[in-house]
């Protein structure tokens, strides 16, 4: 498309150009009003044909890729990830490997001989999202009632940062996404660690007890745990993550900390209520959520 555009904008320059140089005005021109002419059936034809057919091949064009994307093959070794849009964090299942993570997507690096795509299935629990990783594949609406996909085929390993682009309300400027192309051992390594239930220290019980008896439980799980919530991200394996609060804070104590006390600190409007804890609870929550590994 952008060839055929190019040699489209060089015929209509040089035309233009050539009309202002051979037809500018001269000290000699007698002023004198050209010669008229209404009305060619050839130049009518013409300039109707000709945008007809270029409209024509960039329509079979942009088909032909839609249609590619739209039926990609799917390989036996692709991976399967759904992804659920909450206001305002994002849920990964990897339905075929038991794992369930938020807000940051870990999949395989593809080689171009065994290409390994992760194809993704987009659902969302409540409102219009949309799933947008520009350095990796174009924006896909996650709509109620609705499922969509979409696919991705990275061939560099690294962070690539995303972002909701679909206006969810007043925290959709923070509903941001992180997804980690990984060597495949170090991605079959990470699996393996999100497999396992969560393992905590016995001397941060009190910790777990103060987790379990409040209304934390409601929103949040963690394997092993009564926590069984599903409105929340799974918190089995929160500290293998590197951020909290879908993307906009590192996941450090501190943060953890003040995310715990008082959402609003770090992300104004958050669903998340602040829970009233008192100092010594707050600490052995923080020091129990800092185990879950």
């Amino acid at each position: 498309m952008l060839g055929v555009t190019a040699v489209i904008l060089v015929v209509v320059f040089s035309l233009l150009a050539y009309a202002l140089v051979t037809f500018r005005s001269r000290t000699d021109d007698d002023n004198r009003e050209p010669p008229q002419v209404y009305g060619s059936n050839q130049v009518e034809l013409a300039w109707t044909v000709v945008p007809v057919l270029i409209v024509v091949a960039l329509f079979m064009a942009s088909s032909r890729v839609i249609a590619t994307i739209q039926n990609a093959e799917r390989p036996a070794n692709a991976i399967e990830v759904v992804a659920t849009g909450h206001q305002f964090w994002w849920e990964y299942r990897y339905p075929g490997l038991n794992v369930i993570t938020a807000n940051e997507l870990h999949v395989p690096v593809s080689d171009a001989s065994n290409p390994t795509p992760t194809f993704i299935t987009l659902l969302s629990a409540d409102m219009d999202h949309s799933f947008w990783v520009p350095r990796l594949a174009g924006k896909t609406d996650l709509i109620p009632n609705r499922t969509n996909h979409t696919w991705i085929d990275p061939h560099e390993v690294g962070l690539y940062l995303g972002q909701c682009a679909q206006y969810c309300g007043t925290q959709h400027a923070k509903m941001l996404l992180r997804v980690y192309v990984q060597p495949r051992a170090e991605f079959d390594r990470w699996i393996q660690e999100q497999q396992q239930q969560a393992v905590t220290n016995q001397s941060v019980s009190e910790g777990r007890h103060v987790f379990e008896s409040t209304a934390c439980v409601n929103c949040h799980t963690v394997s092993g745990t009564r926590a069984n919530g599903r409105f929340g991200p799974d918190l089995t394996h929160l500290m293998s993550r590197d951020t909290i609060a879908s993307g906009v804070a590192d996941n450090t104590p501190d943060n953890l900390r003040q995310w715990i006390q008082n959402p609003d600190a770090i992300k104004p409007g958050a669903r998340m209520p602040a829970m009233g804890l008192g100092a010594h609870q707050l600490e052995a929550v923080v020091a129990y959520l800092g185990t879950l590994r």
